[in-house]
């Protein structure tokens, strides 16, 4: 694109127009979406176990992203001297209808909402609301063959059943984990005081789950993660903004010092998107009245623009590859 191409039209600065994820389309008609991704959002905050707020998230990571939109035909990346998103549509389905008090509807709204992004072959990004959103979300993908689970967070999220709550934010990967087609689980960034005991671990571990502390990826830098990570799956990433650390991701409801820094989140996730084919992603826990900076939101919407730079790029490679 020539120098001449930005003079034409709007500036379109990000405290301008309409706030939508991105800068993009609004995609109303869910039975008619064309695009490559359609972000939505999940405002559901009752599964918390603590801090309420996660369900202002969406909203809070659209504002953030429009800083990240300034409509120059993709995002350069210096480092590896490659322009992300170039000619990747995406649209904005706004949010899953959220029924108050009630986690199986609400839930039932965002699994309809996935199944929807799914059906018109585009890659479903869903933003949180707590982390139990990510239960409807898997369930989703009942007919779209296995996939690999990558975690980011600093919880398990493997408690099976406490008075009764098998929905909360402390259940989902358990829930994953029962799903036939779910054929293995990533578990990064898992530390200190938790929300699931020994016996938790366990049995993540006997249905095949790899759990790696913030200090185990450390120790193995990105490439040995990766190695640990299955080929020739599909991948499924699903982020708690609490696996980074609170001191660059302070709007949250439990957050848990020790965490991931920025890019050894990101280095892991691109090499994930290298590796074959991401084919969705979600990212909860964003409370943005625990931030007055903006940070987190900023740094979701960061992780999630980046993030499907990756994924794209990614895919485009292998394509030429083939």
């Amino acid at each position: 694109m020539s120098e001449n191409n930005y003079e034409k039209g709007r500036l379109n600065l990000p405290f301008v127009g309409f706030c939508t994820f991105a800068k993009s389309p609004i995609a109303e008609d869910w039975d008619n979406i064309k695009a490559d991704v359609a972000f939505m959002g999940a405002p559901y905050d009752c599964g918390t176990q603590w801090r309420s707020g996660a369900r202002m998230g969406p909203r809070s990571i659209r504002e953030a992203s429009t800083l990240f939109s300034f409509g120059h035909g993709g995002a350069y990346s210096y480092e590896d001297d490659t322009m992300y998103l170039q000619g990747v549509n995406i649209v904005d389905m706004g949010d899953a209808d959220m029924i108050h008090t009630n986690t199986e509807q609400s839930h039932a709204n965002i699994e309809y909402a996935v199944r929807k992004a799914l059906a018109a072959g585009v890659l479903p990004v869903v933003a949180g609301g707590d982390h139990s959103i990510n239960a409807p979300c898997i369930q989703a993908f009942d007919d779209q063959g296995p996939i690999h689970i990558i975690q980011i967070d600093a919880h398990l999220d493997f408690v099976d059943e406490r008075h009764g709550v098998r929905f909360g934010h402390g259940n989902p990967i358990r829930r994953a984990s029962e799903k036939g087609y779910v054929t293995g689980m990533t578990q990064l960034g898992i530390r200190n005081v938790s929300s699931s005991n020994r016996a938790d671990h366990k049995q993540a571990e006997s249905v095949g789950s790899t759990i790696l502390s913030v200090r185990d990826v450390r120790r193995l830098g990105p490439e040995g993660v990766l190695a640990l990570i299955p080929d020739g799956v599909n991948y499924y990433i699903t982020i708690d903004i609490d696996g980074f650390d609170p001191s660059i991701a302070p709007g949250t409801g439990t957050p848990s010092h020790g965490g991931f820094t920025y890019y050894e989140v990101m280095e892991v996730l691109q090499g994930v998107a290298n590796k074959g084919d991401v084919v969705g992603i979600d990212l909860c826990e964003v409370a943005p009245d625990y931030d007055l900076s903006s940070t987190t939101s900023i740094l979701a919407a960061q992780v999630l623009l980046n993030l499907i730079g990756y994924v794209f790029h990614g895919r485009a490679a292998r394509e030429n590859q083939n």
